[in-house]
């Protein structure tokens, strides 16, 4: 590559989309050019402000797709006889080629980022509305003016309560000390409609302190269990239980 196409790719060394041979060659040029050397460190200085502008990743296929985009805008060759650095077209036409190759790369990144941001956004919503509901749900049953409660010690010195609202025909099942599950493990409780164990949901597996809406209809339901089950739950127990509690009656 002639000096005068070298110092054409600061802007494209800036923005990491040089095959790796003109990559080499051009940071040889840069030992040499100071000119190069000033204009790359404030184009990557540019660069790491818009990066800091956002504060999550951006989709893998995003940095592909940019550079497609900047691979569709033609450089300017200098003209002949112009200096090569100072005042000269040269200079002037790369810095038009590269503004606009910057603006489809900036319009191509944060387009896509605020897509995927507000993607982000209405996932989160979507949780807290649905953690909110629960909530919701658990403190009617928790408040309701026929809530019966029963206590018991469980498994390695923890303990639990459970509460039962017939109003509601729901249950809570709180707990407190509860050593954390093996590893890929996690704790499900179930109802025991007379002997037969019916999923009731699972417990968070990283807290030792938790308050779970049992999942579905107390119904006939004389109790509730708890077993020690695979990530996700198992559609009947697989393991002993570590705790059995019967409803309160009275």
């Amino acid at each position: 590559m002639s000096t005068a196409e070298l110092h054409t790719l600061t802007g494209a060394y800036a923005l990491h989309a040089l095959p790796e041979s003109e990559r080499h060659a051009f940071e040889r040029h840069l030992e040499d050019c100071a000119a190069c050397a000033q204009e790359v460190r404030e184009l990557s200085a540019t660069a790491a402000r818009l990066g800091l502008a956002v504060a999550d990743t951006p989709p893998p296929e995003l940095r592909d797709r940019v550079l497609r985009e900047i691979s569709t805008v033609r450089q300017e060759t200098p003209a002949p006889g112009r200096r090569e650095r100072t005042g000269g077209g040269a200079r002037t036409g790369r810095r038009y080629a590269y503004a606009l190759a910057a603006c489809l790369a900036a319009a191509a990144a944060f387009g896509g980022v605020a897509v995927w941001q507000n993607q982000v956004a209405r996932d989160a919503r979507q949780e807290a509305n649905q953690a909110q509901r629960q909530n919701e749900r658990l403190a009617r049953v928790l408040s309701a003016p026929d809530a019966k409660t029963a206590s018991g010690e469980l498994t390695g010195g923890a303990r639990g309560t459970v509460v039962v609202s017939q109003s509601q025909n729901r249950a809570v099942f709180l707990a407190s000390g509860m050593e954390r599950p093996p590893g890929g493990k996690v704790y499900q409780l179930w109802f025991n409609d007379e002997g037969t164990m019916r999923p009731a949901g699972l417990m968070d597996p990283s807290a030792s302190d938790d308050a779970v809406l049992l999942d579905g209809p107390v119904d006939e339901a004389s109790g509730m269990g708890i077993t020690v089950e695979p990530a996700g739950g198992s559609a009947e127990p697989t393991s002993s239980p570590v705790a059995l509690m019967d409803f309160p009656t009275a």
